[in-house]
């Protein structure tokens, strides 16, 4: 137990140490200030404007911004989608793997380009090299992007004064990719590459069993096939942009993605270094550390109980699992507890943690299976998916979701104490306060409505790994993971037929620019706003009385919306288990 501990708090240590500097960094580079790779750099993106016609110190209003955006997804959208269609015809195929069916390139681009990566296909038997590289890597960075010039965007609409302009989106989308993904991703890349992680364009390979296997029909299996392939340099980026989508079927839990301890640490320590460095760049870029210190305490505290939570009910385990006192699952000397679905290098202390932190941010990567949890090990990483995905959440939009339920957090105190609310020198009015609703309530409203419409249609059904609350919750998880844009899933979940691709695809790209619209709009009116003098009446937004109420908003918000969904899921297995 003690040495469970040291490895949840080393994680956490690890965690914060690094997202400090990271933070002030991206803080420099996002303001166009002079950083160590500007040498580098600089020319690069003066060259890349020059190719796009792009004027850097033209900005935009957000409904502009907003367009750019769009604009720019509709591109990326369709040249995933064509290039999965002909992947076949088209070179970097050793495989010859052909291409996709419409409802998958239409889900698989929809998932990759709305940041989510939910994953209906297994990537070393469906795509090929050119596909992994060239459309999933590629977008991995772009949508990653896009989250953090959108959070940028409303940063500035804090920080400036009458003025009717929120940056640009292309510069700020360009300055994202040139000087924070991509030097982060070469050295994860070259680190997890150094522990045996593939990163390669070579066949797959034929090899000899240690021991045959003999199948159901009598047939005798001697030799097996190891996949190949440029991994590293996807999996890099797809934990870094809170991607999530793995280059194997598996994911994370692959040995040729995942292969050391120290390679998951890595990759883990990934899915939540850009998301928890931002909450610093927003108090250093505000000129006022206080109010980014207070918002990162808020998502780290929730964090920490969700983390426990699993930690607990997967080193308890459940009483089915010993066998009525025939099997150990005491955590003294050997690993313990409920160990099904986890890797055997791992253990329950590495999986929980990675479990929790892929749900927490809009990650989706796993190195266990989600569907072997205990009931309410299970119920965690859904829940902090329809939070919203703002413990942390994924690169830009979490932070930017979460300053949404500040924004309602200042409103209710505002109506509490009979003041105009106020957030950041900046009255809050009807308009934000409808907007920061919107942006809100886009992932209850996204997973509810969806959910309950595919709870009805047969197919759906026939598509589950276990009948009853477990059945439902695989349901449940499956629309909470695209209604979050989170992409994890309980694995035996069969996702892809025609209903669940488009169903689920159409939830992905909801979820994802209802609140980016929502977002930008309140960019714009906090920027034409004048700063309200802080008086005695003022409210605190950096104590922890607001901390306090800033994380009971984000719970209520969570709770009233999914307790009965979770109900009939989770929580009645739950309590057939201890029946």
């Amino acid at each position: 137990m003690i040495n469970s501990i040291l490895q949840y708090s080393l994680y956490l240590i690890i965690l914060v140490v690094l997202a400090i500097p990271l933070g002030s960094y991206i803080g420099k580079v996002m303001n166009g200030e002079k950083v160590f790779l500007s040498k580098v750099t600089k020319p690069v993106e003066k060259f890349i404007y020059k190719i796009l016609g792009v004027n850097e110190n033209e900005e935009m209003g957000w409904k502009k911004y907003f367009k750019s955006i769009v604009f720019f997804s509709l591109l990326s959208f369709i040249f995933l989608f064509a290039l999965q269609i002909i992947q076949g015809f088209l070179p970097l195929n050793p495989e010859g793997v052909k291409g996709t069916s419409f409802d998958l390139s239409f889900n698989t681009t929809a998932s990759f380009v709305s940041n989510t990566n939910w994953q209906a296909y297994s990537g070393e038997s469906q795509l090929s090299y050119l596909t992994q590289m060239l459309g999933l890597t590629v977008q991995n960075f772009l949508s990653a992007a896009v989250g953090i010039a959108v959070l940028f965007a409303l940063i500035r609409g804090f920080s400036r004064t009458e003025k009717k302009t929120i940056g640009n989106f292309w510069v700020d989308s360009t300055r994202s990719v040139l000087y924070i993904l991509i030097p982060l991703s070469i050295v994860v890349s070259v680190l997890i590459n150094s522990q045996g992680v593939v990163q390669n364009f070579k066949a797959y390979e034929e090899v000899e069993l240690l021991e045959p296997v003999t199948l159901e029909d009598g047939t005798v299996v001697t030799k097996g096939v190891v996949p190949q392939g440029p991994a590293a340099s996807q999996i890099s980026i797809k934990q870094l942009g809170t991607n999530g989508g793995g280059f194997f079927g598996v994911n994370s839990a692959h040995p040729l993605e995942n292969p050391t301890p120290f390679s998951n640490a890595v990759e883990m320590i990934s899915i939540l270094l850009i998301p928890a460095a931002l909450c610093f760049t927003f108090g250093r870029n505000i000129k006022d550390k206080k109010q980014g210190r207070a918002i990162f305490i808020a998502m780290f505290s929730v964090l920490v109980i969700a983390l426990a939570a699993i930690a607990v009910s997967e080193a308890n385990a459940t009483p089915q699992l010993a066998s009525g006192g025939a099997v150990d699952i005491s955590t003294v000397n050997q690993a313990g507890g409920n160990m099904e679905g986890k890797e055997a290098r791992f253990g329950i202390a590495a999986s929980s943690t990675w479990a929790a932190f892929t749900t927490a941010a809009s990650n989706g990567s796993v190195n266990s299976m989600h569907d072997s949890y205990t009931p309410l090990g299970g119920m965690v990483p859904m829940l902090l998916m329809q939070l919203g995905e703002v413990i942390f959440g994924g690169v830009g939009c979490g932070l930017y979701g979460m300053l949404a339920f500040a924004i309602i957090a200042v409103f209710i105190a505002g109506l509490m104490v009979g003041r105009t609310p106020e957030y950041l020198g900046k009255k809050i009015e009807p308009y934000e306060m409808r907007m920061a609703m919107l942006v809100s309530l886009a992932t209850p409203i996204a997973i509810l409505v969806s959910s309950a419409i595919a709870s009805l249609v047969p197919s759906v059904l026939e598509s589950l790994n276990n009948s009853g609350a477990h059945g439902f919750s695989e349901m449940l998880y499956a629309y909470s993971s695209a209604g979050g844009n989170n992409g994890s899933a309980f694995a035996g979940f069969a996702a892809n037929t025609p209903f669940i691709n488009i169903s689920i695809g159409l939830v992905m790209l909801f979820a994802r620019f209802v609140p980016m619209f929502g977002t930008l709009a309140i960019a714009g009116s906090l920027a034409s706003k004048k700063k309200v003098a802080v008086s005695s009446g003022s409210l605190a937004t950096h104590n922890a009385l607001f901390i306090g109420l800033l994380i009971f908003v984000v719970i209520l918000v969570g709770a009233l919306s999914f307790f009965p969904a979770l109900a009939l899921g989770p929580i009645a297995e739950h309590f057939q288990m201890i029946g």
